[in-house]
């Protein structure tokens, strides 16, 4: 699992990216229940993830309605199968309103980045 925390913060949000070799919904349950292991991405406002698999796309928004998308389009751009990819987002108390996709999006960004430098 690697996970990349402190990447962006916009008033008063702040973002963490993670993600590692995965395979089938049940991988991604088990992975995200490994990530909620440790107290503060537990208790975060969202943790929106997506993976692209053999079998089908999956993605979960987490309450972040269309940021799975966003991550899943990413995955497919990437041609990034088995591997899921999760967004952190503590909320900070003040909506974001789109800026929130262009986080989401940079924080796949960074995460690639991160990936492909390995």
């Amino acid at each position: 699992m690697r996970i990349i925390e402190n990447i962006i913060s916009d008033r008063g949000s702040k973002y963490a990216v993670s993600g590692g070799a995965c395979n089938s919904e049940q991988e991604a349950k088990a992975f995200l229940k490994a990530l909620y292991r440790k107290k503060k991405f537990a208790k975060a406002t969202h943790n929106t993830w997506a993976l692209l698999s053999a079998d089908a796309p999956l993605k979960n928004d987490d309450g972040e309605a269309g940021a799975g998308m966003v991550i899943l389009r990413m995955l497919e751009r990437e041609a990034l199968f088995d591997h899921i990819i999760v967004v952190t987002r503590w909320f900070g108390g003040k909506h974001l309103g789109g800026d929130r996709f262009r986080h989401v999006q940079e924080a796949v960004r960074i995460y690639l980045q991160d990936l492909h430098a390995s």
